[in-house]
């Protein structure tokens, strides 16, 4: 087996054919896997891939000033298909709150909830061991018809779904922060944002984080009104509150605890609720509210106020001191970026209509309002920003790797030429990580993602790529220069006595990889691992010996 594969080296590395063909196909094979991930999409970049989780919440938000009944009508309407699914074994429904903090709820504020347009319903599955269905599957079959049946209820509602994220703390996967000096321009810039996103492939759950601007009614006190008929201002406030928020009355004593016990009195929920959202129905209402003066007479509550239409005052949000609002949305089971580039398109050829728009940085923009010249910015955040900011970092790491192996080797071989060969044996194993992630996907249910693990082996390859090559070219070097052997005959002689322990190495690499190619998280640094080495043993035993063949060994090791 030694001799025959020696053999097959020599031949190999002096037939011109043979060796041009295999740089060709090297060289190819390059190419093809790097067109994989663009413009192909073959093999998709994502920082995480979606993980199995044992709960997650769904969050129901009606449009402002819904009625806590009408918010139960929504959370009843999903639970009731929530409890068909065997998975789940119990639910709990927060009403006008949020859920206790979990992971998600902390970064997405779930506790700052507090009025009747919301309720949280936390869902809990099944351990994942037991389960055939993973949970962002589950997640994404339930979606549409939940969405479907129950957010048209009412109008203006919203129901996502929010799962524990694999990764870092984020609002959602993307995030639109639009920046402006002008409330009204940036609600309007915003809401054609999420009009975007919504008609964008891809992209759920979407939603902006602003307040509605809806009707509202003020209620003046005529004083005069109120001094003329005996009433006393403090009598009107009770009643009011009396009947629609509740006040203590009294207290009722206990033999079984020291304190007394509040009494309290309001409208009944059928009392409160108003025939619809105008001003006669709230007059109406409001007429059946009698006091009582000095002189005992009953006077209607409407005699001594006055009514007056009002539009909402919304929260003005604010980011390091900036004017701001968000628009957020969640990937249905793909990677962010390429929804985020087919919208960030559809905003740059739609938006110019009333916009000025011009780029900065990579994918950012600035627009300015053609009539006004008011400048607005449209800044991506989310997990997008992570994951963008994730792969820089991790690319600058492996071209920093690179370079340190590359002066180590120069440093050490005194030769610009050898130390580009290891470097170059180093980097083919890329082809073995991006064809590892594609054959990966084909046997997968889900999409099998290059993540940001996925580069954690590419890196950690280098190493072990270029000790095979450094071991290749100084027993070479020993060769020729203790037995004058000649070049040939040494490179073939070396490539075959060290493709035993090189064979050996990736076997446990491989084997030990194994164990992390089906995690959720880390499965792409095992297929990284497991798929590098192959090709880094490629490399190593037929890529470089035809590249150390082809160059001038006796004047790089001194040997003349």
């Amino acid at each position: 087996m030694f001799e025959k594969f020696q053999d097959t080296v020599l031949n190999g590395i002096q037939n011109p054919k043979k060796r041009n063909l295999i740089l060709f196909a090297t060289l190819l094979a390059f190419i093809l896997s790097v067109l994989m991930i663009a413009p192909s999409k073959m093999v998709l970049a994502k920082m995480l891939p979606g993980k199995n989780n044992d709960t997650f919440t769904i969050y129901t938000t009606l449009s402002e000033g819904s009625s806590i009944q009408q918010t139960k009508e929504v959370t009843d309407c999903v639970v009731s298909f929530v409890q068909k699914e065997k998975e789940v074994k119990d639910l709990e429904v927060f009403l006008g709150m949020g859920a206790p903090l979990d992971f998600a709820g902390l970064i997405k504020g779930s506790h700052f909830k507090n009025s009747e347009n919301v309720a949280e319903i936390v869902l809990n599955l099944s351990k994942a061991h037991d389960r055939s269905e993973p949970s962002y599957f589950m997640v994404q079959r339930m979606r549409p018809d939940i969405q479907k049946t129950c957010a048209s209820i009412h109008k203006g509602t919203t129901i996502s779904f929010v799962e524990p994220p694999a990764g870092p703390p984020v609002l959602a996967a993307i995030v639109a922060e639009i920046y402006g000096d002008d409330a009204d321009g940036i609600r309007e810039l915003s809401n054609r944002v999420e009009e975007v996103f919504k008609n964008t492939d891809g992209l759920v759950d979407v939603e902006v984080m602003q307040d509605e601007i809806y009707d509202t009614f003020e209620l003046h006190v005529n004083s005069t009104k109120v001094a003329l008929s005996g009433v006393d201002i403090k009598q009107l406030n009770d009643i009011l509150y009396l009947a629609f928020e509740g006040m203590q009355i009294a207290v009722k004593n206990s033999d079984v605890i020291s304190d007394q016990i509040p009494i309290y009195l309001s409208l009944s929920k059928e009392s409160k609720k108003f025939s619809s959202k105008d001003l006669n129905s709230i007059k109406a209402k409001l007429t059946s509210l009698k006091l009582m003066n000095k002189m005992g007479m009953m006077i209607p509550l409407t005699e001594l106020v006055s009514f007056y239409p009002k539009k909402s005052n919304p929260m003005i949000m604010s980011k390091n001191l900036h004017q701001m609002t968000n628009v957020m949305a969640k990937t249905d089971m793909v990677s962010q970026v390429y929804p985020l580039m087919d919208a960030r398109d559809v905003i740059l050829n739609t938006f110019n209509d009333k916009y000025k728009i011009e780029k900065i940085g990579l994918f950012n923009l600035q627009l300015t309002e053609k009539e006004s010249a008011k400048v607005y910015k449209l800044i991506w955040d989310g997990e997008m920003e992570v994951t963008l900011d994730t792969f820089v970092e991790l690319g600058a790491a492996f071209i920093a790797a690179l370079v340190l192996i590359f002066l180590l080797m120069v440093v050490y071989y005194k030769s610009y030429t050898l130390s580009g060969i290891i470097l170059l044996g180093s980097f083919l194993s890329i082809i073995g990580v991006i064809v590892g992630h594609y054959i990966m996907d084909i046997f997968t249910t889900d999409t099998f993602f290059l993540t940001a693990t996925s580069l954690i082996g590419f890196i950690a390859l280098i190493g072990i790529s270029s000790r095979n090559s450094l071991l290749l070219i100084d027993f070479t070097k020993s060769l020729m220069s203790d037995k004058n052997m000649p070049k040939a005959e040494a490179i073939a002689y070396a490539t075959a006595t060290r493709a035993k322990p090189i064979f050996l190495t990736a076997a446990a690499i491989i084997l030990a990889s194994t164990l992390l190619a089906g995690d959720a998280v880390f499965g792409g640094l095992g297929v990284a691992l497991i798929f590098g080495t192959i090709a880094a043993v490629v490399a190593s035993l037929i890529v470089v010996p035809i590249l150390l063949f082809n160059s001038d060994l006796q004047r790089h090791f001194n040997l003349n």
